[in-house]
């Protein structure tokens, strides 16, 4: 089924290849580790001389606790979903700096703990339970300060791997979301116990900036502007459309559409306000260029909520935040463009391949012509701005056609010439990225973005 949608502006009208706009990403790390560094300077310049045993555990775990506490406000400024990250530097890219940070930060933590209990033990001459239980409850703020460890502990746990397979998006993401009460508990014991913060009245502000600066963060940006943007926009569903087997495209209404200013290839995180979805907040690409009454996203059937979308009746009211995303046309740097989508990672591309500019190339990976979702669309598409698209399909045996450099080369003689956009399952990805480079691609044209933590 195809959905009518307004066309932009013929794409060869638009120069393509220009210079893209340059990723914040490195000033913004190198501004993080400064901050690291910073930190370490208060504990330098507040330190006179370390002596024995116990006062070098002590200031090993304040350096700990003092990293720790730096990388929980980072932690929770990266889920602070600010656009200069999830539009510049692109979600998934922020994604892992905040699974990276998180596993430092558990570390830091375990550190902190383990080595001021011994430190205050062997300053003591008592055994560690002992030490333990009277830091814990004799100390200001620590009752609070060890509720704020098990919950970041169990978040830790959570966000495992190995756990994050056997436990539920929902269960993991309100679990998540715990963080920050956590680092709300243990702010205070910072400031009562930290020697580093008593009596320096300019280190107490410093912290107190960090931390209200990145609470304003979260408000602003995760409570105020989605309640803004939905009361502003009033998006509703307007119709639901079978585009293959368990494939389904989703129209989305609205009010004003054109000042959230979306862009092809980005996403939304969509909660729709139905029996049983209203819990969930879950990311869908647009698959068509926005317009200012109306969005489209396409979904697979993957799970129970995915396959539930399927099932919306027109008029369900929808709660949106975004846009998110970097994989636009600003990542451009040529000419022209190889767009290579496997299976339900058309979406984003099938927004590009109407709106990017300059000579285009789509190449769909799937296993049957049935599973072809949009099909017809990009046939259309293809047509209309005489772009190529071409088809790998398996075999009738079920065998997966390779994707290899040769193949590549092959098919798009001047690959290394292109811009190509990725988007497909993570090993698809990984797998096309060696290939790609292997046929002469630079890094720096090749753009993916995954949500695998």
């Amino acid at each position: 089924m195809t959905t009518v949608y307004q066309r932009a502006a013929h794409p060869r009208t638009t120069r393509g290849g220009g210079r893209p706009r340059p990723s914040p990403a490195g000033p913004l790390l190198a501004l993080l580790w400064a901050g690291a560094a910073a930190v370490l300077a208060l504990w330098w310049t507040d330190t006179r001389s370390v002596v024995g045993l116990a006062g070098w555990l002590t200031d090993a775990g304040r350096i700990a606790g003092l990293l720790c506490g730096y990388g929980c406000a980072v932690l929770v400024a990266l889920m602070a979903r600010v656009p200069l990250l999830e539009r510049r530097v692109g979600s998934d890219r922020v994604a892992r700096w905040h699974a990276m940070a998180g596993r430092y930060t558990i570390c830091l933590l375990v550190a902190h703990v383990t080595l001021i209990l011994f430190g205050y033990a062997a300053q003591d001459g008592t055994g560690i339970v002992h030490e333990t239980l009277s830091v814990v409850f004799d100390y200001p703020d620590m009752l609070k300060a060890t509720t704020g460890t098990v919950i970041l502990f169990a978040v830790g746990i959570t966000s495992a791997r190995l756990a994050r397979r056997r436990i539920s998006h929902e269960f993991w993401y309100y679990v998540h979301l715990l963080t920050y009460a956590a680092v709300f508990l243990a702010f205070f014991h910072q400031l009562a116990l930290g020697s580093d913060f008593v009596g320096d009245a300019a280190a107490r502000a410093a912290w107190y900036a960090l931390y209200l600066g990145t609470a304003g963060l979260v408000v602003w940006f995760r409570l105020l502007a989605p309640v803004r943007l939905n009361r502003r926009h009033r998006l509703r569903v307007e119709s639901v459309h079978r585009e293959s087997p368990g494939v389904f495209s989703i129209v989305i209404r609205g009010e004003h559409l054109d000042e959230l200013d979306a862009r092809a290839g980005q996403f939304f995180r969509w909660r729709f306000l139905a029996d049983g979805m209203r819990w969930t907040s879950t990311p869908y690409s647009l698959s068509a260029p926005p317009r200012p009454d109306r969005m489209r996203i396409t979904v697979k059937a993957l799970g129970d909520h995915s396959a539930a979308v399927g099932m919306l009746r027109p008029g369900t009211r929808v709660w949106a935040e975004g846009p998110y995303g970097s994989l636009t046309a600003d990542r451009s740097t040529a000419s022209k463009a190889l767009l290579i989508a496997g299976g339900v990672g058309i979406t984003p591309l099938r927004a590009l391949f109407e709106t990017l500019p300059g000579r285009v190339t789509l190449l769909y990976r799937a296993r049957t012509a049935e599973d072809l979702a949009l099909g017809g669309e990009l046939e259309d598409i293809a047509r209309w701005r005489g772009a190529r698209v071409l088809y790998a399909l398996n075999a009738a045996d079920g065998t997966r056609p390779r994707l290899t450099a040769e193949s590549l080369r092959a098919t798009v003689p001047d690959i290394a010439e292109h811009d190509v956009y990725l988007c497909g399952p993570p090993a698809m990805a990984r797998d096309l990225y060696g290939e790609l480079r292997a046929a002469g691609v630079p890094d720096r044209r090749i753009h993916h973005e995954s949500f695998e933590l």
